[in-house]
């Protein structure tokens, strides 16, 4: 079942935890836009606490309106550790590719996942998650490494995502947004940023300490 937030953080640290991600999602997009040259939008954050063995169920269910999708994810190694998962539509890479050579019809190829469009959509994670984690990692004072980025292609939502994130046992924060391209295609992916329960002890700290530099 999903928790409240506010049974594992206070609202005073919900809302905290939400502008820091605001902060932290506009600095990807920013960076985004400028390495791309496309104006990126990004939803406001929103954050759950829910078992983790629930969440391949969960994830399903906020990108249920795919048919196969691609996915980036990425361990975030650091006091605030966790997976990130960049999870695109099938064709978003053709897409991206269509939009950087400025054609917007050669993206509707069914042809399968190719290379350049592997190498594409990981560099947009790079750029997305990277700047993210960062910009959280800067404002809660932690320092954070990455594993290498991992990729699933095409494959359909309910068994791309893996049932061993976590340990079953436990609580699990989700962080996610939605990103959209203005364009005239209307392309969009999530976002999700997973954290373990080992987390919650500093991130509350962490959240409180930002607090008190506005006091």
């Amino acid at each position: 079942m999903n928790f409240d937030p506010t049974s594992t953080f206070s609202g005073e640290e919900i809302d905290t935890l939400q502008e820091v991600m605001n902060i932290a999602f506009g600095s990807a997009a920013a960076d985004l836009a400028e390495a791309i040259d496309i104006h990126v939008v990004l939803s406001v954050p929103s954050v759950r606490v829910l078992q983790a063995l629930e969440l391949p169920e969960y994830i399903g269910e906020q990108i249920k309106n795919y048919g196969r999708i691609s996915i980036v994810e990425q361990d975030f190694l650091a006091k605030f550790r966790g997976v990130a998962l960049l999870i695109f539509p099938s064709g978003f890479g053709r897409f991206l590719i269509a939009l950087l050579e400025n054609d917007s019809d050669s993206w509707f190829e069914s042809d399968p996942i190719d290379v350049l469009e592997t190498e594409t959509l990981m560099e947009i994670a790079n750029i997305l998650v990277g700047a993210c984690i960062s910009k959280v990692a800067e404002l809660l004072n932690d320092v954070v490494m990455y594993s290498p980025p991992r990729m699933v292609i095409e494959d359909l939502p309910q068994i791309a995502i893996s049932k061993n994130l976590f340990n079953q046992g436990k609580l699990a924060i989700t962080l996610q947004t939605v990103f959209r391209f203005n364009t005239q295609e209307d392309m969009s992916g999530f976002l999700f940023l997973i954290c373990d329960q080992e987390s919650i002890g500093w991130l509350r700290k962490a959240l409180d300490d930002f607090l008190k530099q506005y006091e």
